[in-house]
């Protein structure tokens, strides 16, 4: 058996350099890049977000497509089944269903983004302050908090009513008077955590002051929560419309919104279903869709569930 003769020439020489050693291999990634990734993972998630935005579009377009009026009352088409006129039927003043429905999907939508982000704002302040001062600035906020937290929502919508006009901003300002805390809540949890790692340290030490800390380094790393707890609390403030509506602590009359819908449908819902149908069934599925988004960015931003 023959060996081939190895000679030198059959070998190459590798240049090797210490900028070899600081070479990355594989293509850099940022948290929000990856975040995105794996949220895209999510189809439910991904799902509910075009729910989302096609509720949205419909809110601002759907009165326009049917080319009805939501106000408008026609006693002679009253209680009309749907059809090719009226889409969704018409209800005990005949007044289009359709026209209703995406109308009172863009009064409930705003409510119920406007008092999420008026919470946001006021909790992610509140939050921010309470768990970096600490101390007794902390132990007085939230125990101011607590107290607020304990006072239920109908009897400062009652309160309010009696001091405002019944409206939408009397709405609004009902539902966020205690509807920060939990939002506070989560904030000062995570600032808690964050205020003792070394970056925060290292401003410090920079000559970094309290303001600054704050906003550019303890809010910033807590926006994941934020975002999360963001995403639950606008079903949470849309259901809370929708359910004091159906009270009749809702907007008034003309307006509508899927909350006032439901009332309004109640008292037919044996003879005439559809009329509370169509309401109800846009309810829960904004509140899916959101809710469904919620977990999705829950699960991508979460640092212990990486894969």
């Amino acid at each position: 058996m023959s060996h081939k003769q190895i000679k030198e020439s059959d070998f190459e020489a590798i240049h090797y350099d210490d900028s070899d050693a600081e070479r990355i291999a594989g293509e850099s990634t940022s948290f929000w890049k990856d975040a995105w990734r794996r949220f895209k993972q999510n189809k439910l998630a991904i799902l509910g977000i075009i729910v989302i935005v096609l509720l949205g579009i419909m809110s601002l377009t759907g009165t326009l497509i049917s080319g009805q009026n939501y106000s408008d009352n026609n006693l002679m088409n009253a209680n009309q089944s749907p059809s090719w006129e009226h889409w969704f039927g018409t209800d005990n003043l005949g007044r289009d269903l359709f026209a209703r429905t995406w109308y009172g999907a863009r009064i409930s939508l705003f409510i119920g983004l406007t008092a999420a982000f008026i919470d946001l704002i006021i909790g992610v302040i509140w939050g921010t302050v309470a768990g970096y001062v600490g101390g007794r600035v902390d132990e007085y906020m939230m125990r101011i908090a607590d107290i607020l937290s304990g006072v239920p929502y109908l009897l400062v919508v009652i309160l309010l009513m009696v001091i405002m006009p019944q409206g939408l901003w009397t709405l609004i300002i009902a539902m966020t008077i205690t509807g920060w805390i939990g939002m506070a809540r989560i904030v000062r949890g995570e600032v808690l955590k964050l205020k003792s790692e070394e970056f925060i340290l290292a401003s410090k030490s920079l000559g970094a002051n309290t303001m600054r800390i704050m906003t550019k380094h303890l809010v910033p790393n807590a926006i994941g929560a934020i975002l999360v707890t963001l995403t639950l609390t606008i079903p949470n403030a849309i259901f809370t419309e929708a359910f004091l509506s159906f009270l009749g602590l809702g907007v008034p009359a003309p307006q509508a919104s899927w909350g006032t819908m439901t009332s309004d449908a109640l008292a037919s819902l044996r003879y005439y279903p559809y009329q509370l149908f169509f309401p109800a069934f846009f309810i829960c599925l904004t509140m899916l869709a959101f809710n469904v988004v919620g977990d999705g960015m829950r699960d991508a931003l979460d640092p212990k569930d990486r894969r």
